[in-house]
């Protein structure tokens, strides 16, 4: 599996908003933090992070997405 993430298709960034996406539909509050910490790492921007919670809104569920929308916020409010 570990190869595959390394080797695949996928470009950096990409792989880290699917992780992110992962993490949501989980509903993992500290795997949220560490997908959003690394994604920043890799480039991705705030506006792509909301997005992707906005987008995963009719999955989850509006209470859910709110949670999850405060956990990103929670590791952006310490990197701004």
């Amino acid at each position: 599996i570990h190869r595959e993430e390394a080797q695949g298709p996928l470009d950096a960034r990409t792989q880290r908003l699917v992780k992110l996406a992962v993490a949501m539909g989980a509903f993992r509050e500290g795997a949220v933090h560490s997908a959003v910490r690394k994604a920043l790492k890799a480039g991705v921007t705030r506006e792509e992070l909301e997005q992707v919670v906005a987008l995963g809104a009719s999955t989850l569920g509006m209470p859910s997405s709110v949670a999850v929308y405060t956990w990103v916020q929670d590791v952006l409010d310490k990197v701004e």
